[in-house]
């Protein structure tokens, strides 16, 4: 599920960008004209983003009727229709740019999250995004990659508790780090970062429930597998790639977290098409 508000308060601003005082362009077409438009994909895809778009002409002119023809999470091929809209010619001009925007983004971040949850295919390894999202499109991106079918991490820094190297240090050790966690904030997620193998066995020590691995080989994931025998679910994070994530899922961990995923954005090629 997705946030209702949010989702209201990123496409008020995002018109706001686009429109502020008004779409002066638009004004050239007659004010009672309504009009017909499709939305079309350019390219193999999974949409997402289907609220978003829906938002936009919501706030423009509640008159403008959207017909999606797929659903969020879906599938489609180049030159497939995903939308039919319908309704006063001034409002779908001036929501077009903001509502594909939306859309080809969120798509964008669908559609390579599947390639890499394909990429991992027949492991039990889950694909994992992170805090490496776009300002302010967070919960946005964050569903994108469950459309994808990945699984999503940590939303901020108020749901769980992720200690990493700058908190070890400020803390005093590992071991002090994660005890002021479990006094601090016991009904969360406590995950622990480590760099090397001795300290995943300290961590394990320490009855951390998950451990991500931070930039360790494939030899020594392999081996932290081995080690944690089961104790910890473990997350491998750095130097993942399309090219490399099968590899590192081949060593057992239970997830692989990518930036890359919203870090990294290829907008899928959508248009808006008007017929009349």
């Amino acid at each position: 599920m997705t946030n209702e508000s949010g989702i209201t308060d990123s496409v008020r601003i995002a018109l706001q960008e686009d429109i502020g005082s008004g779409d002066i362009t638009s004004l050239l077409i007659d004010e009672a004209k309504i009009s017909q438009a499709k939305i079309l994909s350019r390219q193999n895809a999974v949409i997402c983003g289907m609220q978003w778009v829906d938002e936009v002409f919501r706030q423009l002119d509640v008159r403008v009727k959207l017909n999606w023809h797929v659903k969020d999470g879906e599938r489609v091929s180049a030159d497939q229709v995903i939308c039919e809209l319908d309704g006063p010619a001034r409002a779908l001009l001036a929501g077009e740019r903001t509502a594909l925007n939306f859309l080809q983004t969120l798509s964008g971040t669908a559609t390579r999250t599947a390639r890499y949850v394909e990429a991992v295919e027949g492991t039990s390894t889950k694909i994992l995004d992170t805090r490496k999202t776009i300002p302010g499109l967070r919960q946005a991106q964050k569903f994108a990659v469950r459309c994808g079918g990945g699984v999503n991490h940590r939303m901020g820094l108020y749901d769980a508790i992720l200690i990493k190297e700058n908190h070890i240090e400020a803390a005093g050790s590992l071991e002090k780090a994660i005890t002021r966690s479990q006094q601090v904030r016991a009904d969360v997620l406590v995950e622990v970062e480590v760099e090397t193998l001795d300290q995943l066995q300290r961590a394990l020590s320490a009855g951390v429930k998950r451990v991500l691995l931070d930039n360790m080989t494939l030899a020594q994931l392999s081996e932290a597998v081995t080690t944690n025998q089961g104790r910890a679910e473990l997350e491998a994070s750095g130097g993942v790639n399309l090219d490399t994530v099968r590899a590192i899922a081949d060593t057992g961990v239970d997830y692989v977290s990518v930036g890359d995923l919203t870090k990294d954005i290829e907008a899928v090629d959508l248009s808006m098409r008007f017929e009349h």
